[in-house]
């Protein structure tokens, strides 16, 4: 045993050596993404474990601290009904969310505004950890999906600080990655006080990683709820792109897929005047996509000019935040970007949660569950190209009666699908009573 936990104490040595190693390619890369979003050099101090906020910041007397990480947007939404259920269950606790990134950061303000506190998670340098879980004194630690930040759970460990990985996926290519440092990760999922996985396929590949009995909680994104003022805010887009004008929605696009669509659009002649809205999924991408427009001669016009679209715009750019409910409730169709080229898909089912008609590219290896659910429940249709996938687009904007057929089936496909904040509970007052 002792041979055994000094093995693995080396072998956390040499990861964290290799860290310090990449720290200049750290502060590099913090740059470069800063030329685009200066965000990304905000705050700097709390990625290494210095924190501005004061005391009373970790919870008042007698109040706990319950940590939740959640790197982005995608896994901030996701927090919503956890939160809510977390407020009810445990008022005398405060909520800590901890991000990775800024678009996560803002995301997490725009849900909640102060009534959680924000800061980013450390790196995974021991004493910025160490100082991060000393500052903040959590009653319980939840990292949110693949989190797997082997000194940050082995300190959190030592700390006695229970952590939970909830809502956990794993898709065999990320698996395949984890399994090349197979000690270290066998050692930080044993050293999770407990795993809930989305599906039971990722339930055995986390077992197989080493995991220990790995429970299935389901999926914390089919408990979304469309806030109000977005499917009011979905009412008047629709308004100002036009009540008889059919409206394709090509929804969290990413690097190279603008073209794409744009390709395959432009050879269908714009679909018979049908609007097409873009929204990229990277806020730093608005300007790029913007010229790509111009470049190819297309009227279009910015979400952020707060205007009526006139009957000439041919694509309005989704060029704003926190929005996305009110586009799906905006438009007659979406496609569901990040699936067109291999970058693992984006959620689905807040498209479907709102009965809007789904359309998804062949990588979808992030939700492959999700998105095979949808398919077979008739709630979205998956295509292989963007030539086909334009043909789809043309088919079903051309039938209305086919479109609210996938709206029913999308809204009763989320509902039947729902329950797995009321799981995540379950394991949470394991720990918290």
């Amino acid at each position: 045993m002792r041979r055994l936990r000094s093995n693995e104490t080396l072998v956390r040595l040499l990861y964290t050596l290799l860290l310090w190693l990449l720290l200049p390619l750290v502060f590099a890369r913090l740059m470069l993404r800063a030329r685009k979003q200066p965000e990304y050099l905000q705050h700097l101090g709390e990625r290494f474990g210095f924190y501005p906020l004061p005391p009373s910041c970790r919870g008042r007397v007698g109040e706990g601290v319950i940590w939740l990480h959640a790197v982005s947007v995608g896994e901030t939404r996701a927090t919503v009904s956890l939160v809510a259920k977390l407020r009810a269950a445990y008022p005398d606790h405060q909520i800590l969310l901890t991000h990775t990134t800024p678009t996560g950061r803002a995301a997490s303000e725009q849900l909640y505004g102060k009534g959680v506190q924000r800061v980013y998670l450390p790196y995974d340098y021991p004493f910025a950890v160490r100082r991060f879980l000393r500052h903040f004194q959590p009653e319980l630690g939840i990292l949110m999906e693949t989190e797997l930040w082997f000194n940050l759970i082995h300190e959190g460990h030592t700390a006695r600080v229970p952590m939970l990985l909830l809502n956990a996926r794993l898709s065999e290519k990320s698996a395949k990655g984890y399994a090349r440092f197979s000690r270290l990760t066998r050692n930080a999922l044993q050293e999770l006080d407990a795993i809930a996985a989305q599906t039971p396929d990722d339930a055995a590949r986390l077992s197989g990683l080493g995991a220990v009995l790995p429970s299935v909680m389901g999926n914390l994104k089919f408990d979304v709820i469309a806030p109000r003022q977005m499917l009011e805010l979905g009412k008047s887009l629709r308004q100002r792109f036009g009540t008889a004008r059919r409206v394709f929605l090509a929804a969290s696009t990413r690097e190279g897929e603008e073209a794409l669509l744009l390709d395959a659009w432009q050879a269908k002649d714009g679909m018979d005047g049908a609007l097409l809205v873009i929204v990229p999924r990277h806020p730093q991408r608005f300007t790029e996509i913007a010229g790509m427009l111009a470049r190819r001669g297309l009227r279009y016009q910015r979400r952020s000019a707060n205007e009526e679209v006139t009957a000439n715009v041919q694509v309005v750019l989704g060029d704003s935040m926190g929005e996305m409910f009110a586009y799906y409730a905006a438009c007659d169709l979406a496609f569901i970007g990040g699936s067109l080229l291999p970058f693992g898909g984006q959620n689905l089912i807040e498209a479907c949660s709102v009965g809007t008609p789904v359309l998804t590219g062949p990588h979808t290896y992030n939700f492959t569950e999700a998105t095979r659910l949808a398919v077979e429940a008739g709630a979205a249709v998956q295509v292989n190209d963007a030539p086909q996938l334009m043909r789809s687009v043309q088919v079903l904007l051309n039938d209305a009666g086919a479109r609210a057929l996938m709206s029913k089936q999308g809204v009763q496909f989320v509902a039947s699908h729902q329950g797995a904040t009321d799981k995540a509970m379950e394991v949470i007052k394991t720990f918290l009573g």
